[in-house]
């Protein structure tokens, strides 16, 4: 399998700790991929029409993208239990998909403030996409404290790249402030292996 990958992209990056915690880094060859969506760059525009990474290719099927479809694939194919049975399945997806709201959101505002020539920047639209990932982290703080505390899953891992991410790109909002459990969970979670071996910074 070859993955379609950078290392600054959230969700390459959930991709890349689905494989660290199943022992299987070294089945998949990493291949650089960059752009964004003014310059598709090096995206594996072939293989995903819609120029985004990650992106899986597969020797027995279409390449794979989206990185929540990804980790369904190789938590399938890697038996790595990552996606527990239902019902609990529905709060982990539920969680993932919450994580990955704020991912992209996250993604947005750095296009905006880095991508997008100066002359056409909003700060308003920013501020909008920081709304989306300060009320999203409120309700995880609120409603999703004790399944943090349960067995590890995509769930928490893909809240574990989104959180990282902000600490990456956007260091300087203090989202920690009013939301203690949550960085407590964070301060521990941050130093699993899987986590540590694919730091972006």
């Amino acid at each position: 399998m070859r993955l379609f990958h950078a290392p600054a992209s959230p969700f390459v990056r959930k991709v890349m700790v689905l494989l660290h915690e199943a022992g299987a880094a070294d089945r998949v060859t990493l291949v650089p991929a960059s752009g964004n969506p003014l310059d598709p760059g090096s995206m594996p525009l072939d293989r995903n029409p819609l120029g985004k990474i990650p992106a899986l290719e597969r020797d027995d099927g279409p390449t794979l993208y989206d990185s929540r479809v990804i980790c369904r694939y190789l938590d399938d194919v890697l038996h790595a239990g990552l996606y527990p049975p239902a019902p609990h399945l529905w709060d982990t997806l539920v969680l993932e998909a919450t994580a990955d709201g704020i991912a992209d959101a996250a993604v947005l505002m750095r296009y905006e403030e880095h991508v997008r020539p100066e002359a056409s920047r909003s700060a308003e639209w920013v501020e909008a996409q920081w709304s989306k990932i300060d009320r999203a982290l409120t309700a995880v703080e609120g409603r999703w404290t004790s399944h943090l505390a349960g067995p590890v899953d995509m769930g928490q891992i893909a809240l574990g790249c989104a959180l990282g991410y902000l600490d990456f790109r956007q260091p300087h909002r203090d989202w920690r402030a009013t939301r203690p459990v949550l960085a407590g969970w964070w301060a521990g979670f941050a130093r699993r292996p899987a986590l540590m071996a694919t730091h972006p910074g």
